[in-house]
């Protein structure tokens, strides 16, 4: 696994947008471009995220064949899929440019007590809705959901099914041992030539992005995916939009309400980002988090893990942890089978994905890391190897085609282009000193996830609190143990949302609805059915 991907996993947690990790799971209960280059990747104008939407944006002479589209849905299993087209660019968007983005969608049950669609989004940047209910995601809902509405998802313009989508070649895959030394399997740059090495492999990422995709990487911002949103709500023939966030598709929900507040019916946002946020403040928290997360995990191995637990006390397993993450940076593990082995990028990616969901991964990270302290890194290889598959492009009506997984672009063209960042190497390199005092090498690793935003394309977003005049309730979903996306962050945009409500979840995990808690689930459902209030200080 490069380094890069790797870090992915933390980048999503920490920034405006956490991969598709970050969501929910499906099946059950996150060198600079040349100057010409540059050029053509300006940043629109209209992405501008605190610019709101015209109220007439529909009436727009050159918006309104866009927003008449009626999507011609074909069966696709036991689902049903289609394509709507959206404008690259909407600040030209008679320009003739566009995005084909597919969708999918679960018919509600009882369509005599239909209420509409239920758009969601699970997650990312660079999650596939259309990948997540083909995938079994129609589980994430509830029964009353299931009934009475039409759950759809789809493919954000530039991820997966997109078309055209994002892409900045196959990332570099390699068995052989880093030339530059033993070093180079810590997470943590320990030298001046490691950080020189980081910030080239860093430019080296963004060029090849710029090079393949440079027309579009101004156009994949969250701002223009709202407006796309939009688009989809009217060819839904839905007057107001119901919607479902995982992760970054809080941020996505929240932008909408900014910019589309009469148009909302309901917004779930859950394991929500904090748009007021600037991408230091997030790194920070952010590492904090997942420090935090796996001490959560040592104290309660034992309740969850039994005898697999690799230690008999918390300390204790801290303790094996901290061993690993010295032993694999020195000499990573072997691997049975494979000229592979674990060093401590590998070991830092299992830990930290295992974070997410640990009803399902708390035992078998447990019996790895048992496993792996006694010299044997296989579990921990699984663990961490990519999980990601490829799916049907729904667009298509299911014709087949095979869309390539292309999440890691996305993350960083979305989230560079959303969130502000400096270009001087030093303030990375600050923030690493700040993130590692604070939370070790779960902060210092996703400072350096970073780095690729330092010479991307700049978009027109800038940190703020929400104002949206106008918009219903919300209810916004925290977990208190949240790895990815700190509970702070919801009790913090419920707090900025016009009568925005917090829901909050005692727990450990990624997200809160759909993982099997009746109070959470009775609660979001009965807000999105009935628009059913919830009470403040309400927690499961």
């Amino acid at each position: 696994m490069s380094r890069r991907a790797a870090l992915a996993l933390v980048l999503s947690a920490a920034v405006a947008a956490p991969l598709a990790a970050c969501g929910p799971d499906p099946t059950g209960p996150r060198a600079a471009p040349p100057a010409s280059t540059a050029t053509a990747a300006a940043p629109a104008t209209a992405s501008a995220a605190a610019t709101p939407a015209p109220s007439d944006a529909a009436a727009r002479p050159e918006l309104a064949d866009f927003y008449r589209q009626q999507p011609a849905w074909k069966a696709c299993g036991e689902l049903q899929c289609a394509a709507l087209t959206v404008p690259m660019d909407y600040g030209h968007p008679e320009d003739g440019r566009t995005f084909t983005l597919p969708l999918v969608r679960s018919a509600a049950t009882d369509p005599a007590g239909r209420i509409g669609s239920l758009v969601f989004n699970p997650g990312g940047p660079g999650g596939s809705g259309v990948a997540h209910l083909k995938e079994g995601g129609t589980s994430s809902f509830g029964e009353r959901i299931r009934t009475r509405f039409d759950i759809v998802g789809f493919d954000p313009r530039g991820v997966a099914g997109s078309k055209p989508a994002v892409d900045c070649g196959a990332p570099e895959q390699s068995d052989e041992p880093s030339p530059a030394g033993p070093a180079r399997n810590a997470v943590v740059p320990t030298t001046e030539a490691e950080r020189r090495a980081l910030l080239t492999e860093a430019d080296r990422s963004t060029a090849a992005c710029a090079a393949r995709s440079a027309e579009i990487l101004p156009h994949v911002g969250t701002a223009d995916a709202a407006r796309d949103l939009d688009v989809l709500r009217a060819a839904l023939g839905d007057p107001k939009l119901s919607y479902l966030g995982w992760s970054y598709g809080t941020y996505l929900g929240t932008v909408y309400g900014e910019l589309f507040p009469q148009r909302v019916r309901a917004l779930v946002l859950d394991g929500a980002v904090d748009p007021a946020q600037d991408w230091s403040e997030r790194v920070l928290r952010s590492g904090v988090a997942f420090r935090r997360a796996v001490d959560d995990y040592a104290d309660s191995c034992a309740a969850v893990a039994g005898r697999a637990c690799p230690a008999d006390s918390p300390d204790g397993i801290r303790k094996v942890v901290a061993d690993l993450y010295e032993r694999t940076a020195r000499k990573p593990l072997k691997v049975d089978g494979s000229t592979r082995r674990v060093d401590q990028n590998l070991l830092h990616s299992a830990l930290t994905k295992a974070m997410y969901t640990p009803e399902s991964q708390w035992k078998p990270l447990s019996e790895a890391l048992r496993s792996a302290h006694r010299g044997n890194g296989t579990a921990l290889a699984a663990l961490a190897g990519d999980t990601s598959g490829s799916d049907d492009d729904g667009g298509g009506g299911g014709g087949g085609e095979t869309v390539p997984d292309n999440s890691d672009a996305v993350l960083s063209a979305v989230n560079c282009l959303d969130i502000p960042h400096p270009a001087d190497p030093q303030a990375y390199w600050d923030l690493l000193d700040r993130a590692r005092q604070q939370s070790g090498v779960f902060g210092a690793s996703t400072a350096l996830a970073e780095l690729d935003c330092r010479t991307w394309p700049k978009g027109g977003t800038t940190p703020h609190r929400v104002t949206a005049a106008g918009l219903p309730p919300v209810l916004v979903v925290g977990t208190t143990g949240d790895p990815a996306t700190p509970y702070e962050d919801a009790q913090s945009l419920a707090a900025q949302l016009p009568g925005g409500m917090l829901l909050t979840l005692k727990g450990a995990g990624h997200t809160a609805y759909g993982r099997g808690n009746a109070c959470v689930d009775g609660a979001v459902d009965g807000y999105l059915t009935g628009l059913t209030p919830v009470a403040p200080g309400t927690t499961c």
